[in-house]
Protein backbone atom coordinates (compact mmCIF):
# COMPACT_ATOMS: atom_id res chain seq x y z
CA UNK A 1 0.00 0.00 0.00
CA UNK A 2 1.26 3.49 -0.80
CA UNK A 3 0.20 7.13 -0.67
CA UNK A 4 0.32 9.23 -3.83
CA UNK A 5 0.17 13.02 -3.51
CA UNK A 6 -1.31 14.86 -6.49
CA UNK A 7 -1.11 18.62 -6.96
CA UNK A 8 -1.27 21.22 -9.69
CA UNK A 9 -1.09 24.92 -10.42
CA UNK A 10 1.30 26.03 -7.70
CA UNK A 11 2.17 29.09 -9.82
CA UNK A 12 5.42 29.73 -7.94
CA UNK A 13 4.02 29.33 -4.41
CA UNK A 14 4.45 26.22 -2.26
CA UNK A 15 2.45 26.68 0.92
CA UNK A 16 3.47 25.14 4.24
CA UNK A 17 0.00 23.57 4.48
CA UNK A 18 0.65 21.76 1.18
CA UNK A 19 3.95 20.39 2.45
CA UNK A 20 2.27 19.23 5.66
CA UNK A 21 -0.51 17.45 3.75
CA UNK A 22 2.00 15.73 1.42
CA UNK A 23 4.27 14.57 4.26
CA UNK A 24 4.38 10.77 4.30
CA UNK A 25 3.51 10.37 0.62
CA UNK A 26 5.56 7.78 -1.27
CA UNK A 27 5.31 9.48 -4.67
CA UNK A 28 4.07 12.82 -6.01
CA UNK A 29 2.49 13.94 -9.28
CA UNK A 30 2.42 17.64 -10.24
CA UNK A 31 0.09 18.41 -13.15
CA UNK A 32 1.85 21.55 -14.33
CA UNK A 33 1.95 25.32 -13.89
CA UNK A 34 4.78 24.84 -11.41
CA UNK A 35 5.98 28.42 -11.79
CA UNK A 36 9.31 28.03 -9.96
CA UNK A 37 11.84 25.17 -10.24
CA UNK A 38 12.55 25.43 -6.50
CA UNK A 39 9.08 23.96 -5.93
CA UNK A 40 10.07 20.72 -7.63
CA UNK A 41 13.31 20.59 -5.63
CA UNK A 42 11.37 21.00 -2.37
CA UNK A 43 8.78 18.38 -3.37
CA UNK A 44 11.58 15.94 -4.25
CA UNK A 45 12.71 16.15 -0.61
CA UNK A 46 9.37 14.54 0.32
CA UNK A 47 9.16 11.85 -2.37
CA UNK A 48 9.99 11.17 -6.02
CA UNK A 49 7.98 13.57 -8.20
CA UNK A 50 6.75 13.35 -11.79
CA UNK A 51 5.72 16.60 -13.44
CA UNK A 52 4.32 17.88 -16.72
CA UNK A 53 4.76 21.31 -18.24
CA UNK A 54 1.89 23.77 -17.80
CA UNK A 55 1.09 26.87 -19.82
CA UNK A 56 2.98 29.16 -17.37
CA UNK A 57 6.10 26.97 -17.40
CA UNK A 58 7.68 28.85 -20.33
CA UNK A 59 11.19 29.61 -19.04
CA UNK A 60 14.00 27.05 -18.66
CA UNK A 61 14.30 24.73 -16.86
CA UNK A 62 10.50 24.38 -16.52
CA UNK A 63 10.01 24.79 -20.27
CA UNK A 64 11.89 21.50 -20.72
CA UNK A 65 9.34 19.52 -18.68
CA UNK A 66 7.45 16.98 -20.81
CA UNK A 67 3.89 17.81 -21.90
CA UNK A 68 2.79 14.26 -21.02
CA UNK A 69 3.95 11.80 -18.36
CA UNK A 70 2.96 8.25 -17.53
CA UNK A 71 4.04 5.39 -15.36
CA UNK A 72 3.10 2.59 -13.00
CA UNK A 73 2.50 2.79 -9.26
CA UNK A 74 1.74 -0.54 -7.65
CA UNK A 75 -0.60 -2.09 -10.26
CA UNK A 76 -2.00 1.27 -11.39
CA UNK A 77 -1.08 2.72 -14.77
CA UNK A 78 -1.28 6.52 -14.64
CA UNK A 79 -1.10 9.22 -17.30
CA UNK A 80 -0.86 12.97 -16.82
CA UNK A 81 -1.22 16.14 -18.88
CA UNK A 82 -1.84 19.76 -17.87
CA UNK A 83 -5.17 20.47 -19.60
CA UNK A 84 -8.20 18.17 -19.56
CA UNK A 85 -8.84 19.11 -23.20
CA UNK A 86 -5.54 17.41 -24.07
CA UNK A 87 -6.55 14.02 -22.60
CA UNK A 88 -6.99 11.55 -25.47
CA UNK A 89 -10.21 9.50 -25.13
CA UNK A 90 -8.19 6.25 -25.23
CA UNK A 91 -6.51 7.15 -21.93
CA UNK A 92 -9.58 6.16 -19.92
CA UNK A 93 -9.30 2.68 -21.47
CA UNK A 94 -5.50 2.42 -21.15
CA UNK A 95 -4.99 3.74 -17.61
CA UNK A 96 -6.56 3.47 -14.18
CA UNK A 97 -5.64 7.07 -13.27
CA UNK A 98 -5.64 10.17 -15.48
CA UNK A 99 -4.39 13.40 -13.87
CA UNK A 100 -4.74 16.93 -15.21
CA UNK A 101 -4.91 20.48 -13.86
CA UNK A 102 -5.19 23.96 -15.42
CA UNK A 103 -8.79 24.89 -14.51
CA UNK A 104 -8.04 25.27 -10.77
CA UNK A 105 -11.34 23.44 -10.25
CA UNK A 106 -11.07 20.11 -8.39
CA UNK A 107 -12.62 17.18 -10.23
CA UNK A 108 -12.88 13.56 -9.28
CA UNK A 109 -14.89 11.27 -11.54
CA UNK A 110 -14.83 7.63 -12.51
CA UNK A 111 -15.01 6.59 -16.17
CA UNK A 112 -15.38 2.84 -15.98
CA UNK A 113 -12.26 1.65 -14.17
CA UNK A 114 -10.39 4.94 -14.67
CA UNK A 115 -10.26 7.79 -12.16
CA UNK A 116 -10.14 11.21 -13.85
CA UNK A 117 -8.58 13.60 -11.34
CA UNK A 118 -7.95 17.30 -11.24
CA UNK A 119 -6.54 18.03 -7.76
CA UNK A 120 -7.41 21.73 -8.17
CA UNK A 121 -4.86 24.46 -7.48
CA UNK A 122 -2.80 24.89 -4.32
CA UNK A 123 -0.56 27.85 -5.13
CA UNK A 124 -1.47 31.48 -5.64
CA UNK A 125 -5.18 32.03 -5.17
CA UNK A 126 -6.95 32.77 -8.42
CA UNK A 127 -10.64 33.07 -9.09
CA UNK A 128 -12.91 32.23 -6.13
CA UNK A 129 -12.15 28.52 -6.08
CA UNK A 130 -10.83 26.74 -2.97
CA UNK A 131 -7.16 25.77 -2.74
CA UNK A 132 -6.99 21.97 -2.92
CA UNK A 133 -4.81 18.93 -3.54
CA UNK A 134 -5.41 15.18 -3.58
CA UNK A 135 -3.91 12.22 -1.76
CA UNK A 136 -4.60 8.76 -3.14
CA UNK A 137 -4.13 5.54 -1.25
CA UNK A 138 -3.14 2.79 -3.67
CA UNK A 139 -3.36 -0.83 -2.62
CA UNK A 140 -2.53 -3.15 -5.51
CA UNK A 141 -5.03 -2.13 -8.19
CA UNK A 142 -7.39 -0.26 -5.84
CA UNK A 143 -7.40 3.57 -5.65
CA UNK A 144 -8.97 5.45 -2.76
CA UNK A 145 -8.94 9.20 -3.52
CA UNK A 146 -9.27 12.08 -1.07
CA UNK A 147 -9.44 15.79 -1.88
CA UNK A 148 -8.16 18.20 0.76
CA UNK A 149 -8.56 21.95 1.16
CA UNK A 150 -5.35 23.77 2.10
CA UNK A 151 -4.96 27.21 3.61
Amino acid sequence: MMRLGVLSDTHGLLRDSVLERLAGCDHLLHAGDVGDPAILERLAEIAPVDTVRGNVDIEPPLSTLPPVAEGMIEQIRWKMVHRRDDVPPAWTRDAQLVVFGHSHRPELSWHGGCLMLNPGACGKRRFTLPLTLAVLTIDGNRITPELFAVA
